[in-house]
Order: C-alpha cells, then sequence, then structure tokens
C-alpha cells in the first residue's frame, strides 16, 4: 500500500481511496449484508457509504449493527436531503430545514454516534433556497453534530454557491469509464482540493463489453470491474470510488482493484472510450 492510496477529507481525515457504497446491502438477507460489511473493514476498507434513503434508514442501522464500536479509521458517511414526503408518501426531494434536521437526529441515533464526521446533502431539493440547505448543515455542524459537509448531484454552478456559505469537502456524482457527463465538477473538485466519490463507478458492469476495456483486462489477468476501478483511481488523486455490492466474491474482485496498475498506454487507451 502507498501514500497514493490514501486521501484526507477535508485535508485531516484519511480514508483509503477505493470505499464501499453500502446500498445494495438494504434489500438483502441481514446475515449476508452484515457479513459483507465486516469483510469490508477486514479487508482495509475505510470508508462506508450509507444515506436515508436507502430503506428509510435501514441501511444506516445495518451498517451500526455490522460495525460498530467503529474502528479508529473507519469513516461511515450519510446522506440527508430525500424524504417521504410527497403527496402520497412517495419519495422526493426534501431539502427543508426541519426534514433535514430530523434526519441528521435519527441517523446520530441509527449509526450509534454523538457526531457524524461527514454528512452529504443527497441532493439538492429545487423548491427550497440552496443557502437554507446548506446553511442547516453549517448550523448542525456548528452545533457539533456533524463535522464536515459534502453535497450530491451538483454542477459546477451549485458547488460554487453551496462554498461561498459553507466550506464543502465532498461531491458525490455519478462518474465512470463510460460516463463522465460530471467531468467539469470532478475538475473544479480538483482544483479546490474536494473529495470527488463516483457513484456507479463501474458502470453497472457494462465496461467488459467494450474490446478495450476487455483486452486491457486481458493483458494484465484481471476482470474488466477491476480495470473500470483502476482507471478511476488513476484518473484524478481526489476521487474516491464507492463501488458497492451484496456479494463478498464481488467485493473481494473491487477491493483487488486497488492494486491494479495501468500503464501510460492503458491510460491512454480508455481515456480515449467514447461514452454509452
Amino acid at each position: 500500500m502507498t501514500s497514493t492510496d490514501f486521501y484526507r477529507i477535508g485535508g485531516d481525515l484519511p480514508v483509503r481511496r477505493l470505499g464501499f457504497g453500502a446500498m445494495h446491502l438494504t434489500a438483502q438477507d441481514r446475515r449476508i449484508a452484515l457479513a459483507v460489511l465486516r469483510r469490508a473493514v477486514a479487508l482495509g476498507v475505510t470508508l462506508i457509504d450509507t444515506a436515508h434513503l436507502y430503506g428509510g434508514g435501514v441501511n444506516e442501522e445495518i451498517v451500526a449493527e455490522a460495525l460498530h464500536p467503529y474502528p479508529d479509521d473507519v469513516l461511515i458517511t450519510t446522506k440527508v436531503g430525500v424524504a417521504r414526503t410527497g403527496p402520497e408518501g412517495e419519495w422526493r426531494l426534501d431539502g427543508r430545514p426541519e426534514v433535514l434536521r430530523e434526519q441528521v437526529d435519527r441517523a446520530l441515533t441509527r449509526l450509534r454516534v454523538d457526531r457524524i464526521e461527514l454528512l452529504q446533502l443527497h441532493r439538492i431539493d429545487p423548491e427550497t433556497p440552496l443557502a437554507d440547505q446548506v446553511g442547516t448543515l453549517r448550523e448542525l455542524r456548528d452545533a457539533g453534530k456533524i463535522g464536515r459537509i459534502g453535497l450530491s448531484e451538483v454542477t459546477v454552478d451549485q458547488l460554487g454557491e453551496a462554498r461561498r456559505i459553507v466550506d464543502i469537502v465532498s461531491v458525490q456524482n455519478r462518474y465512470n469509464l463510460l460516463d463522465r457527463e460530471h467531468e467539469p465538477v470532478l475538475a473544479a473538485c480538483e482544483t479546490a482540493g474536494i473529495a470527488f466519490l463516483p457513484w456507479r463507478p463501474t458502470a453497472a458492469g457494462g465496461s467488459g463489453a467494450r474490446a478495450a476495456v476487455a483486452d486491457v483486462a486481458a493483458e494484465l489477468g484481471v476482470t474488466a470491474t477491476q480495470v473500470a476501478l483502476a482507471w478511476l483511481l488513476a484518473r484524478s488523486p481526489v476521487m474516491l470510488p464507492i463501488p458497492g455490492t451484496a456479494s463478498l466474491a464481488h467485493l473481494e474482485e473491487n477491493v483487488a482493484a486497488a492494486d491494479v496498475r495501468l500503464s501510460a498506454a492503458h491510460r491512454a487507451l480508455l481515456d480515449d472510450l467514447e461514452p454509452a
């Protein structure tokens, strides 16, 4: 393991750059979910991503059951801002201050912590002023309930607006080898030293259908999924992929991608791939 395998979120919170997204565990057999989370940590994963949206808090409870008391080097990050407050009780974006405060309080209880070290706004609610949403998170940070603030699925302009209100240490946008729509956001994060957590980092397994990816995988003796993750890690020093799975075998495969080293020629070939 080298220094490039680690990143300090906000400049002071060290994590291994290849994390784990817990979303897929909500609907799984509880025993499998617990086993996958515990194995992830045993393999050296130190960044676990969950959210209120994932089962209305059930995912947070699973994370706590599996890992609490948390090892000192493990960061549990969760997200708020989506709630069952639609007209028929359906999920919708909801960044009203009272909703954000309630979800943070519930997350503290479910995760069994006094402070959430990294709390991300799951989506920006277009019906609530951004200043109210981010300002509420700032108040919660100042009150000691959260340590650092991140955003998810934002544009460059939204990131800039939020940063004028409070320090933003992470962005979680969709990004992978075949989907680079948020390239400008990644560039903004690089410039500002903000962690970029790409969700759907393996293109839902679709990258293996590309001949170039299959060729690189065959040459290196690894899988297409590992190539996709290795490309992300090589793409930017602020990149922290969070692949998720409910399979122990796939977990082992994903974590091993941190040891895959792409040559300059491999990277150039993959860089030139057309989007899906």
